[in-house]
């Protein structure tokens, strides 16, 4: 399985694969032409409660991890094709978080990890 992360104002390059954003919220100050997205599933992003808590408590990284893979579960479906496609090919899971470790879309990538094994 090949899953990649980068934050979505990288330059975008032909390496990258399938083009995924991961974000509840179009990040500010990229159009849709610089994206270069192939998709943009923001009904998998953490929900507006689970996003609005941990910008409130981001040093609680261990609790957003298990409550969003709780809610991650309720997605399965959608996620197990994307799953499938990286099994054929490259995908990048684009997010804007500043914070490259601590973010939902590693926390995705481990989710669908998990699904395609």
């Amino acid at each position: 399985m090949s899953i990649e992360l980068k934050r979505i104002y990288a330059s975008a390059s032909s390496a990258d694969g399938y083009r995924v954003l991961v974000d509840r919220l179009w990040p500010r100050g990229i159009s849709k032409d610089e994206a270069q997205l192939d998709d943009w599933i923001k009904d998998v992003a953490p929900s507006d409660e689970l996003r609005q808590w941990f910008h409130d408590n981001s040093s609680e990284w261990a609790e957003f991890r298990k409550r969003y893979l709780v809610e991650l579960k309720t997605h399965r479906e959608q996620l197990r094709s994307l799953a499938e496609k990286a099994e054929q090919k490259r995908v990048t899971l684009l997010y804007a978080a500043t914070d490259n470790e601590h973010n939902n879309a590693v926390v995705l990538k481990e989710y669908l990890g998990r699904l395609g094994s």
